[in-house]
């Protein structure tokens, strides 16, 4: 079976391109090994897609490349997206921060980049294993469902997050199979776990949740910190977790503190001011829990307006 572009994921990411290359007017697969699309959209959002935030800009991404995510965002923006959503009619608010969800689930956005594909021709393959991956003239890309040539490959596999959703390294030993830089991946938007006394002793909060400053070195957050059996997650300290280091502290600014808090707090430190509470996480909860995946292809090694590998012509790496 030949094609002018084959892409391997049914993500976000992976649905986006091929609507796009469908327009153009490229003969497109996707390829996916779930027995649906979109799986981590489905639960994005708790379950009601937060699909852009208004505030999108440069100085919000964490990047060793800060260039090239400002040629990036400018080629499609949260107003382009949006604009696309108002079109199928879906109903939308702004919940805080300028995140952006659906009224209704995240179901509908996923029909949406469906109806999106079934209109630009694309054909979407599910339950495809990719067994491995050839380049020559073009790339063949050998499945459990028979083989796949194109001129155009895209890898929107997806990173570690969330593996019962089907998530693998995949897209990473495809990346180092063409001999491309890796970033050390790692997990992000994750819970922070406690060792030692002090999971001990604020196990007994498990539950209870406060307003609050986070921060670690220079980044901070003002948002609902949760106290969990494990240790710390909620908002503030998923967005943390980016910044966080295994041996660094983070320090929280107490900004509500409900009355089981105070109770604890009392019974360990007494008349102590709340201000400037230092915690030495031991971990994080892992890729299990992780919402994202930090790191992955440089971006050194790909093209800012077109995400194609500069060392492999066409072969492209778009999504997480």
């Amino acid at each position: 079976m030949t094609y002018d572009v084959v892409i391997l994921g049914a993500g976000a990411a992976g649905l986006m391109c091929a609507i796009e290359a469908g327009k153009r007017g490229r003969s497109v697969v996707i390829l996916e090994r779930n027995e649906k699309a979109g799986k981590k959209i489905r639960i994005s959002g708790g379950g009601r897609c937060n699909f852009t935030n208004i505030y999108t800009n440069p100085e919000n991404f964490i990047s060793a490349n800060p260039q090239f995510h400002k040629s990036a965002l400018a080629r499609y923006t949260p107003e382009d997206f949006i604009r696309l959503v108002r079109r199928h009619r879906i109903a939308y608010h702004e919940k805080k921060l300028g995140q952006i969800f659906c009224d209704g689930t995240s179901q509908q956005v996923i029909d949406m980049l469906l109806k999106e594909c079934d209109r630009a021709g694309v054909e979407v393959r599910v339950n495809c294993a990719v067994n491995g991956i050839r380049k020559d003239t073009g790339f063949d890309v050998s499945t459990n469902i028979g083989n796949f040539k194109c001129r155009s490959l895209v890898v929107a596999c997806g990173g570690l997050s969330i593996p019962k959703l089907g998530a693998t390294d995949f897209g990473y030993k495809a990346a180092r199979k063409f001999g491309l830089k890796l970033a050390k991946v790692r997990p992000a938007l994750v819970p922070l776990t406690l060792g030692g006394e002090e999971a001990r002793t604020l196990r007994e909060l498990s539950g209870v949740s406060l307003f609050a400053d986070v921060r670690c070195g220079r980044a901070s957050f003002r948002e609902n910190v949760l106290f969990t059996h494990r240790g710390l997650s909620g908002p503030a300290i998923l967005q943390i977790s980016s910044y966080w280091r295994p041996g660094d502290d983070i320090v929280i600014d107490p900004q509500t503190t409900p009355r089981r808090f105070r109770q604890k707090w009392r019974e360990l430190y007494g008349a102590k001011a709340m201000h400037g509470w230092k915690l030495a996480p031991s971990g994080t909860e892992g890729y299990a829990k992780a919402e994202v995946t930090a790191g992955g292809v440089d971006t050194n090694e790909l093209s800012s307006k077109t995400m194609e590998a500069a060392r492999v012509p066409g072969l492209y790496f778009i999504g997480e």
